[in-house]
């Protein structure tokens, strides 16, 4: 049923797209917006795949849960997030909803390939201006090659949310303290549940105490050189309006010139180490998110289990 479903959605919804991308280009942003109702959801489980060969985004999630909604969004801001990296702004259907961490299937009309991007907003963004965000790293994969080629304000889009690794506490769950481990572009899902993490500690503040009470986020974040640091800025403000609540560990493994000076506090050079997880693990109170490339996910798990943390409180998304 999985694989029949996955097959479904690559030979019908392109060409469906195609017709309402052309019926919907002379209507404003919100208006007219449709949704579809797809077969073929599939159950949950974390992803883990073999890399002999390269997947597609829809070989490698076929396990994963996914909505049966397909809606349409329209691309309202692009921004240069870095040389690499844009981000996209994309204003979305009413009905359209997500969970901090989760990704989307991404149909563009025209590009017969899906491709896979995770949120790098917040749901509390999403409810009060409407928008999405999604940052894409260059590459020749026809989805990601179109966003930073061809893709411009207007362009229009579909979307379809899945993914099993998100944060989505309840006012009355247990408190726990978030432990994130980013490498990469795999900062794109932790960052969501990091501003998500920041609008539930503003939520409880405003409330005197009567919403979701997490008790600390601790994001470790790696990339080649402060260039590729994603979101750095609104990360330090973040920390820097919950000093008891938030942290962050910035590393580089390649860089080789002076670091700006309000980078500098939280700067280290070289990998993440096994002494900075430890600081910051709890066995009993401690839930840890971790997304990059495959072999950093399989090295931290392994050493993350060694330290004693409980293998259901290690979740995982691995890129390609």
């Amino acid at each position: 049923m999985r694989q029949r479903g996955s097959a479904l959605v690559v030979m019908s919804v392109p060409c469906f797209l195609s017709s309402a991308a052309r019926s919907l280009s002379i209507q404003s942003p919100t208006a007219g917006l449709f949704c579809c109702r797809l077969l073929g959801s599939s159950s949950g489980s974390r992803r883990s795949m073999s890399s002999k060969r390269q997947m597609d985004h829809l070989e490698r999630t076929a396990n994963n849960s996914r909505h049966n909604a397909l809606y349409p969004a329209e691309v309202s801001g692009i921004l240069n997030e870095s040389e690499t990296v844009k981000r996209l702004r994309l204003a979305v259907h009413p009905d359209f909803s997500f969970k901090a961490g989760q990704w989307v299937d991404f149909f563009i009309p025209g590009v017969e390939t899906v491709g896979g991007f995770s949120m790098c907003s917040s749901p509390g963004l999403l409810q009060r201006e409407g928008i999405v965000e999604l940052a894409v790293k260059y590459a020749k994969h026809p989805p990601a090659h179109w966003v930073h080629t061809t893709c411009k304000v207007g362009s229009r889009v579909a979307m379809r949310v899945g993914g099993d690794f998100f944060f989505n506490p309840s006012p009355s769950d247990p408190s726990v303290d978030l432990l994130l481990v980013a490498g990469g572009v795999g900062i794109n899902p932790l960052y969501s549940i990091l501003l998500h993490t920041t609008d539930l500690l503003r939520l409880n503040q405003a409330s005197g105490g009567r919403d979701y009470n997490i008790g600390s986020a601790h994001l470790c974040y790696s990339a080649k050189n402060t260039q590729e640091l994603l979101f750095q800025n609104s990360i330090i403000e973040a920390c820097r309006e919950f000093p008891d609540k938030l942290s962050c560990d910035f590393h580089v493994t390649q860089e080789s010139t002076d670091v700006d000076p309000h980078l500098q506090p939280f700067l280290s050079r070289g990998r993440i180490t096994e002494e900075e997880l430890r600081a910051h693990m709890d066995p009993q109170r401690t839930l840890c998110f971790l997304c990059g490339p495959p072999p950093m996910i399989e090295a931290f798990s392994k050493t993350l289990t060694d330290l004693g943390l409980p293998g259901d409180r290690i979740l995982f998304e691995k890129w390609w």
